[in-house]
């Protein structure tokens, strides 16, 4: 299965100079958050993948005009086509924007997942927001990653975790593609396709 996973950045390619057969050989597209609802409804549209996602920091106006035909998957075990996708979005609290939770909030949010998570047998991708804490994050406030997602991790070793939150402007030291453990994690900044 090829998985486009986005976040944070609209690609022009697939925005501005879209052609058809950039998402013709997608089957599912992941959003990690902070993106144009229009941008996930012209995706979901445009090509014959679905679209599941988890809101990012910046997407406040999600509850009252979120992208349509697309899926929900925060605070959820999503499972399609076999793959089980566990879904935490947010960023760490820095602020009181939308979509921010303290380290406790976040964890007590995904604990409470742990009965679907033992119902399925653990998960297959991690997708969130934000980073997990001292792996892909960074060390101001807005950007520091969540500590519980590295238990997630360490504990049920999904084989990917996506997530957004990371510019790759922030830093020259952008990471894309790297493991923990069991784990490939993938900073989905504006796109990056994998096979599952």
């Amino acid at each position: 299965m090829k998985i486009l996973a986005v976040s944070d950045v609209e690609s022009s390619l697939f925005w501005d100079f879209f052609q058809s057969s950039y998402l013709e050989d997608i089957d599912l597209i992941l959003s990690a958050g902070d993106l144009n609802a229009n941008y996930l409804s012209f995706l979901v549209t445009m090509g014959h993948a679905p679209v599941l996602y988890v809101p990012g920091n910046h997407d406040g106006n999600y509850g009252v005009k979120p992208p349509e035909g697309c899926v929900n998957i925060d605070r959820k075990l999503y499972v399609y086509n076999g793959i089980r996708i566990l879904g935490l979005g947010g960023c760490i609290q820095y602020n009181r924007g939308s979509n921010q939770y303290t380290d406790l909030k976040m964890t007590l949010d995904a604990m409470r997942l742990t009965p679907g998570i033992l119902l399925h047998r653990g998960f297959d991708i991690l997708l969130t927001h934000a980073p997990a804490r001292d792996f892909h994050d960074a060390a101001d406030p807005a950007h520091r990653g969540f500590g519980f997602f590295n238990t997630l991790i360490d504990s049920w070793h999904p084989a990917y975790h996506i997530h957004g939150h990371i510019h790759r402007s922030y830093s020259r030291d952008f990471v894309r593609v790297d493991r923990r453990g069991d784990t490939q994690v993938i900073n989905a900044c504006e796109k990056y396709v994998f096979d599952f």
